[in-house]
């Protein structure tokens, strides 16, 4: 049974982004995965990264068993200022640290990838349109998590989906959307 961690990274409740992780959750469970969700604004956990040694709160030493429970890990999180919100960053500077998800190799520039084994995906919305992401920004939001963070430490491969132009989609388009978040529930969970 694939066990299929997803992280919500999203401050405001209700937003569409909470949609999308509840129907990619539906999916999955129908096809027999075994699921579990963390929603990062019900945590308790201070998300600036203070010092290297920072004590870790109770709820982010569950999140590390959580990731470290997990087979695949899917982030859902909206674009804001072409990149993630403050947030899930200051989650992932706090949960992914050396020794946890990473290790520096003596002699060596390339680390020892702790998380290896796992892959993920991430959701990511945004209001502007794809033309923009891509060809402006360069698209930060997915560089950021896939290759600076989740690669780096062994998560691979790393499937991206952007929803563009949420601000201004029709409720069919939304219904669309929701659809194809099942259905890569699904699919994740191996149907």
């Amino acid at each position: 049974m694939k066990k299929i961690l997803i992280i919500f990274g999203h401050s405001f409740a209700d937003s569409f982004g909470e949609a999308l992780a509840g129907s990619y959750r539906a999916g999955a469970d129908a096809a027999g995965a075994e699921t579990r969700l963390l929603t990062l604004k019900d945590l308790k956990f201070d998300p600036i990264l203070r010092r290297a040694d920072q004590p870790l709160e109770p709820d982010l030493v569950a999140a590390q068993e959580a990731i470290l429970w997990s087979d695949h890990l899917v982030f859902v999180y909206p674009t804001w200022w072409t990149n993630l919100p403050a947030l899930l960053k200051g989650f992932i500077d706090r949960v992914f640290q050396t020794g946890f998800a990473f290790r520096y190799r003596k002699d060596s520039p390339l680390p020892e990838k702790l998380l290896s084994g796992r892959t993920a995906r991430l959701l990511i919305t945004m209001d502007g349109p794809s033309w923009w992401d891509r060809w402006v920004t360069g698209r930060p939001q997915t560089r950021a998590l896939r290759r600076g963070t989740l690669m780096f430490c062994g998560v691979s491969p790393v499937d991206v989906r952007v929803f563009n132009q949420v601000r201004t989609s029709t409720p069919a388009h939304r219904d669309e959307w929701l659809d194809e978040c099942a259905a890569l529930g699904r699919r994740d969970a191996g149907a």
